[in-house]
């Protein structure tokens, strides 16, 4: 074979393997092929994924990548509502949902978001008081994440998240804020130790009033108990005197009357019964001596003991 045959051989593999490698596409499981065939496309010249064929020379593909992607608003001054001055940055998740719209209506989707989210936010802040725009930025970040949402809907793409990260404030606005906060802190102070005063007093009180009832108790309890010791006590002196008679009353009487007669004292005060007390003593010394004599006994007299037969006068003259 001369080296001419050869050549062409030669020439003939090599365009076969280039349009091999032209015609042949493996397409990830994220992305799509938009195929332009003669520079026309359509629904059916989305590709993807896996083995796909193109025409050599005929078809050229446009891959698109149908992952979420996010993109970073550098901090923008925005006017709120009340003409104070801010600055914001946030970020923006967004994804291709159609591929087709992706290419052909749009020449960078990325870059046309990030336009369209400086002047949707600035539109946004416009209509919103400064104090609200500082308390309520998860309610901002939905309202922009729908109006990107819409914007971007012709472009076959969607927004998926809004995410504002930094609002700073001016420096006056910044400087009112922390001396607010610095009184709202004083407050919550003040307030928390006039909750713990109260709370304590309410415990000391308590306490008394618990104290004060439990020695009402005591006390309560205490005279119960002394009365029913002075009931016990009386009723078994009661029990007691029932069984006393009366020589033992009179045996008490001189009991008695020993003792005062062994005091000190110059004055007496003697009971008006005093004279039926001599008599009931005689009475019992007469039937004393009655009993022994009718039981044939002699009884002996004390010498010192006066004779029954004297009378009270002769006593005494």
């Amino acid at each position: 074979m001369d080296p001419v045959t050869i050549g062409a051989l030669a020439l003939v593999a090599v365009v076969v393997l280039v349009l091999v490698y032209l015609s042949i596409r493996i397409v990830n499981e994220y992305d799509r092929l938009v195929v332009f065939r003669f520079g026309r496309t359509g629904d059916r010249l989305v590709k993807g994924p896996g083995l796909v064929f193109l025409i050599p020379l005929v078809d050229r593909p446009v891959r698109v990548d149908l992952r979420e992607q996010f993109i970073e608003i550098p901090s923008q001054t925005a006017i709120t509502k009340d003409n104070a001055p801010i600055n914001i940055d946030f970020l923006i998740y967004w994804r291709i949902i159609d591929p087709l719209k992706s290419v052909v209506n749009v020449a960078f989707f990325a870059g046309a978001l990030q336009g369209i989210a400086t002047t949707t936010l600035r539109a946004v802040i416009g209509d919103i008081l400064l104090d609200d725009v500082l308390s309520k930025r998860d309610q901002i970040n939905e309202v922009l994440r729908a109006k990107l949402d819409e914007q971007t809907e012709r472009w076959g793409g969607k927004v998926t998240i809004v995410e504002i990260r930094e609002i700073i404030p001016p420096r006056d606005v910044q400087d009112a804020m922390n001396r607010m906060l610095s009184a709202e802190r004083n407050r919550r102070a003040v307030i928390t130790e006039s909750e713990g005063a109260r709370q304590s007093n309410i415990n000391v009180a308590e306490g008394e009033k618990q104290a004060a009832i439990l020695r009402a108790e005591g006390r309560r309890q205490s005279s119960i108990l002394e009365a029913e010791g002075f009931s016990q006590a009386l009723e078994r002196i009661f029990q007691a005197a029932r069984t006393v008679d009366e020589r033992t009353m009179t045996l008490q009487y001189l009991e008695a009357l020993k003792a005062l007669g062994a005091s000190p004292s110059t004055k007496y005060i003697l009971p008006l019964e005093l004279t039926d007390l001599a008599r009931r003593v005689g009475d019992y010394v007469d039937r004393g001596f009655s009993a022994a004599s009718s039981m044939g006994t002699d009884t002996p007299r004390s010498p010192d003991s006066p004779s029954m037969g004297t009378t009270g006068g002769e006593r005494t003259g």
